[in-house]
């Protein structure tokens, strides 16, 4: 699919509906809320319906209140494993169609298990809708009775197949479960993996299945959310036909805040099989989501790192060059919060020097803070970010099952937006001084194999539970079974499957037109619901641009152009994009070189003079230059641990060695520092508004 057709795509089906307020959530923005009405069941289900008659499709978010912090040391995983059984099979629906069914009927489907909840969501056409109701409703309320010791051992091996693939044999895979083992007592429910264990997966029973299903998985532990092209009354019914009967289960205890507090810091080492490149990971105990002072530490997060001017940034990148990238991240969970900074630093270097690179950086912003603009271009992108979060139906879907199951109110988002923009100054001080200036934390170092020499000084080496690699583990067969025998559940509707409802008719959104002057062919799409404008310039050429003895060019092209302009240094052009709550990347692709962006509409224009000017005036600084190939460098030889980067030769395979696409799209390690300035240039003389378009979708006019 090409890129034009993509962006069509998402933005015609995605980009949708409009957004309203309440009398009580007015202050963020007037028309920033979700119009939704909720009601309770008998059972204790709770049921939110959002309207949203955009496009002929609908979204719906089935939320269990269970994860991994609901299990059982001894059973850990538990929560993600019963996630994997409930695709199974159910008493009303067919064997194996819960799983086939949604894609031939249009439609998709997934779950996902996370410390605090179990989330089971569709996105289907209008007309398939009932079929949902049918198959969602059964999944929760009527499978326990078809597991099957059959069952069970089969899915034990896909989720001990999935940990192999995700954990176990991926770089740093192991780095959650070290750091959650000495983060967290012992026994505090986010002491363990999501994921779990593969010998408490193993020690799985039937029993356990069917104890954790009825503790858990009760109507009144359960809320589910409808949005999209739906008539609410219509809508009721069918869920008083499907839901109603579903078992209410037994009361299921909250849990209160637990944060940790360190006694003292912590530094452990692993040897990785798989890592290429020396990773150093810092961890600070902060407290959980929705508490006050999460919001500050949100800010504090992206002040400190993500930015050329971030102080984190600049010293471990920018000055000391042992990396190319420095990730802060404050991750906040129901009981806890964890404030992460993460580097994988270059080839062979010392994690020691990171470390000290890192206190620098903190030290600087201590002595120095931040500024007001700072500041006000972090709550700019927040403010896109919060607009593009309900830009899907099931974005929406997904807001208000979590919102209503964590702070009782489906519409709290306007509540969590305006309390991140009221963040000061002195809140994020305040809160780097309370949770992270001086305090305990847990380090790991996790370094190649052969590589100790790289951990920081003094760290202890982490134990972990490393399945043994045998070649009876690599063959497991794993086979479908026998049907359970089971008599069915008595229900007062019928719960055989129901028929497709009228086929929809998709209205096409107006595509205008328009042509330059230059010959440059402009297309777009007008959608007022969300403050936001999506563009994109596609020009011909990208990779096709190569010479064929210099694979790359182009795509160091694509990222010179994003380091500064004639006018504007690498850090003032990223200040003002950030100001403008906007986002701008280059890219090239195989026949393509793109600028793309998105914007608040009120920022249309700023926005589009400054992408004028990323093309139009480049910097050509080649002391950007040289950094960027030094990342792209460390870059290639991270992804030479990287399953599917290895496995990557079908290009190579069909085009042959004298086809420019048969060479990698971001270059070969061993060229990279061939490719020198004036190639790129070269490669920019190629660009041409001939055979170029532009598209534009969003809240502007022709």
């Amino acid at each position: 699919m090409t890129l034009l057709r993509k962006l069509l795509l998402i933005t015609v089906i995605l980009l949708i509906s409009a957004v309203a307020t309440t009398a009580s959530h007015n202050e963020f923005k007037k028309n920033f809320n979700i119009i939704f009405e909720k009601y309770v069941l008998d059972n204790g289900l709770e049921v939110i319906l959002h309207e949203d008659h955009s496009d002929p499709i609908v979204a719906v978010a089935t939320l269990v209140h269970v994860g991994s912090s609901r299990e059982k040391p001894g059973r850990t995983g538990f929560a993600h494993f019963f996630e994997h059984m409930s695709f199974n099979d159910s008493e009303n629906v067919p064997h194996g169609a819960n799983r086939k069914l949604i894609p031939e009927l249009g439609g998709s489907r997934n779950g996902g298990t996370g410390f605090d909840y179990t989330i089971y969501y569709e996105v289907v056409p209008k007309d398939a809708f009932e079929k949902i109701m049918w198959i969602d409703s059964d999944r929760l309320g009527y499978m326990i009775n078809t597991v099957t010791e059959e069952a069970l051992e089969r899915e034990k091996k896909v989720v001990k197949n999935e940990k192999r693939q995700r954990v176990d044999n991926t770089p740093y895979g192991f780095t959650e479960e070290v750091i959650r083992k000495s983060l967290y007592p012992e026994g505090h429910p986010y002491s363990w993996a999501v994921i779990g264990s593969l010998p408490d997966l193993q020690a799985a029973t039937l029993k356990d299945v069917k104890e954790f299903y009825d503790k858990y998985y009760g109507a009144n532990n359960t809320t589910l959310v409808i949005a999209g092209d739906i008539d609410i009354d219509e809508v009721k019914a069918s869920v008083d036909k499907w839901f109603s009967e579903i078992r209410r289960g037994p009361d299921v205890e909250p849990l209160t805040p637990r944060q940790i507090t360190l006694n003292e810091s912590k530094k452990l080492y692993m040897e990785d099989n798989f890592a290429t490149l020396p990773k150093l990971t810092i961890v600070f105990p902060v407290p959980e989501k929705y508490h006050d002072d999460s919001y500050a530490l949100h800010v504090l997060a992206r002040i400190l790192s993500d930015s050329k001017k971030a102080p984190l940034y600049f010293s471990v990148v920018e000055k000391h060059k042992l990396s190319a990238a420095v990730g802060v991240e404050n991750a906040t969970y129901e009981l806890a919060g964890e404030f992460k900074l993460t580097v994988r630093a270059n080839e062979n270097t010392d994690l020691d020097l990171v470390k000290a690179a890192i206190e620098e950086g903190l030290a600087d912003f201590e002595k120095s803070g931040f500024t007001d603009s700072e500041l006000q271009r972090i709550k700019a992108q927040i403010e896109t970010s919060f607009y593009q979060g309900i830009s899907t139906v099931l974005s929406k879907a997904f807001k208000l099952s979590v919102y209503n199951e964590f702070t009782g109110d489906p519409g709290y988002i306007t509540v969590d937006a305006n309390k991140i923009m009221n963040v000061t100054k002195e809140d994020v001080m305040r809160v780097y001084e309370k949770y992270i200036r001086d305090k305990n934390y847990i380090m790991t170092s996790f370094v190649p194999k052969g590589q100790i020499n790289l951990m920081v000084d003094g760290s202890v080496k982490a134990e972990v539970n490393i399945e043994e690699i045998t070649e009876e583990a690599s063959y497991e067969e794993v086979s479908q079974g026998e049907e359970a025998v089971y008599e069915k559940t008595v229900t007062v509707h019928d719960r055989s499957e129901p028929p497709l409802g009228k086929t929809p008719l998709m209205k096409s959104p107006e595509i205008w037109n328009a042509s330059l002057a230059n010959g440059l062919n402009v297309m777009g799409i007008e959608n007022s619901e969300i403050p936001l404008v999506e563009f994109v310039l596609v020009i011909k050429g990208g990779q096709w641009f190569d010479p064929i003895d210099k694979p790359g060019v182009t795509n160091l092209l694509s990222e010179l152009m994003m380091e500064g302009t004639a006018d504007k240094t690498p850090s003032e052009l990223e200040e003002a994009i950030g100001l403008l709550g906007a986002s701008i990347s280059v890219s090239a692709n195989k026949e393509d070189f793109t600028i793309q962006a998105s914007t608040l509409a009120r920022n249309f224009e700023a926005t589009m003079a400054l992408a004028k000017e990323i093309l139009l005036e480049p910097r050509w600084d080649q002391k950007e230059f040289s950094r960027i190939k030094m990342e792209l460098e460390t870059r290639l030889k991270g992804m030479e641990s990287n399953p599917s980067s290895i496995a990557g030769v079908f290009a190579k395979l069909l085009y042959g060695d004298e086809h420019i696409f048969g060479k990698p799209r971001m270059g070969l390690p061993n060229n990279i520092s061939e490719i020198t300035i004036e190639d790129l240039k070269e490669s920019y003389k190629k660009l041409s508004p001939v055979s170029a378009s532009f598209h534009v979708v969003g809240d502007v006019s022709k």
